[in-house]
């Protein structure tokens, strides 16, 4: 019993001896890190060698901190060279389509051929409706405002889709098949008129109708993609998953269209492209005019690196915005090319942006607008 007593005795001296050893050691390493900041990374850089034949890639990554760094396997087989932290180009640049419009049939016809000679393939089209407040063109010919129980912008639906049916039957008849055509319905139709109005458009080819149903309509879609082929574009109002993903898995839209800005940036989107190029949903990004230059280099910069690439919104830069914003990215022939430069390729001239303060009024900040059908409830929209 003594013996054991004594070797107990021993195991437990040792281990309480490490133990004070131990928290020794944690305590200098403390002392010695205390204050210090997180360490920033400093440079990203690849190694490439074969030392054994195969052609091996290596990223190094290099803090602010001397001699904290470390090392990643980028290797793949006979996929060793790298290109950018997205991959690399999957094109040279992005095809963008421009926005047409008129009050009248023929204004909006015209406009879209101004858009062709510029070597845009794509057209967006979109007309007043006499009488009342249409999206994306005037009111039709200053006419007459519809019947109405109220003061407030009108809007009637019925009148609105015969009135595009009308535009694309002249569009397909002037233009030809060759000029790939979209709609922005901007969720201004009820559900079943939705399928309806898919169904109708079906046989002008559309390259995608936009927006046909608001955001909480959605399930709605199904009935569209089982009773037509029209092409549907969804999502610059989303924000999060639970909207767009049961679209995507589902198959139930051809283009994804988020804001990237407000889905979190390129990061967030990346993933989204990503999971959309599994399911043969395209990409379509919502570029506006009301997206800062910054936001249209977010948006061509997914564009050259998502092999599921659609199309991209053009809205352009005017010379304000061009002095701005240096290094806004380029559009010829229809296609917008990404700056070469590092990042986004973009510097921002603080003191340039000091001469545009923007309007504080709030008028801007509560959504679309008001508007109503004749009776006066209010559209979602």
């Amino acid at each position: 019993m003594r013996r054991r007593e004594l070797i107990g005795s021993m195991v437990a001296a040792g281990a309480a001896l490490l133990a004070q050893k131990e928290a020794r050691a944690e305590q200098s390493v403390a002392a010695a890190a205390r204050g210090m900041r997180a360490p920033r990374i400093k440079d990203i850089s690849v190694i490439s060698t074969a030392p054994q034949g195969v052609r091996l890639s290596i990223v190094k990554i290099t803090t602010d901190q001397d001699g904290l760094h470390g090392y990643g396997c980028a290797t793949f087989t006979q996929r060793a060279d790298l290109n950018e932290l997205l991959g690399g180009k999957c094109r040279e640049a992005a095809a963008c389509y421009s926005h047409a419009s008129g009050d009248e049939i023929a204004q909006t016809i015209d406009s879209a051929r101004k858009i062709m000679a510029q070597g845009f393939r794509h057209v967006r089209v979109q007309v007043g409706v006499p009488g009342m407040d249409g999206y994306g063109a005037p009111r039709a010919g200053g006419a007459t405002r519809i019947p109405a129980l109220h003061d407030a912008p009108v809007f009637e639906r019925e009148g609105y889709i015969r009135r595009v049916l009308a535009m694309f039957e002249a569009c397909r008849k002037e233009l030809g098949e060759e000029v790939e055509l979209i709609h922005d319905a901007h969720e201004r139709v009820n559900p079943t008129e939705a399928v309806q109005f898919a169904k109708d458009l079906e046989k002008f080819r559309l390259f995608y109708l936009e927006d046909v149903l608001s955001p909480e309509d959605i399930v709605y879609f199904r009935n569209i993609r089982q009773q037509c082929t029209t092409a549907i574009a969804m999502g610059e109002l989303f924000n999060n998953p639970h909207e767009w993903l049961p679209l995507a898995t589902e198959r139930l839209i051809d283009f994804i269209r988020i804001h990237v800005s407000e889905a979190g940036g390129l990061t967030p989107c990346r993933k989204v492209a990503a999971i959309c190029e599994a399911m043969g949903v395209r990409t379509a990004w919502h570029g506006p005019a009301d997206c800062s230059p910054v936001g249209h280099c977010a948006n061509v910069t997914l564009d050259v690196a998502c092999y599921n690439f659609g199309i991209q919104e053009y809205s352009g830069f005017n010379q304000a915005a061009q002095e701005v914003f240096k290094g806004c990215p380029v559009l010829k022939d229809g296609y917008l090319y990404a700056n070469e430069a590092p990042g986004w390729g973009m510097e921002v001239d603080e003191a340039a942006a000091a001469k545009h303060p923007y309007d504080r009024s709030g008028a801007l900040n509560g959504g679309w607008g008001e508007l109503r059908l004749p009776d006066g409830t209010l559209i979602k929209q």
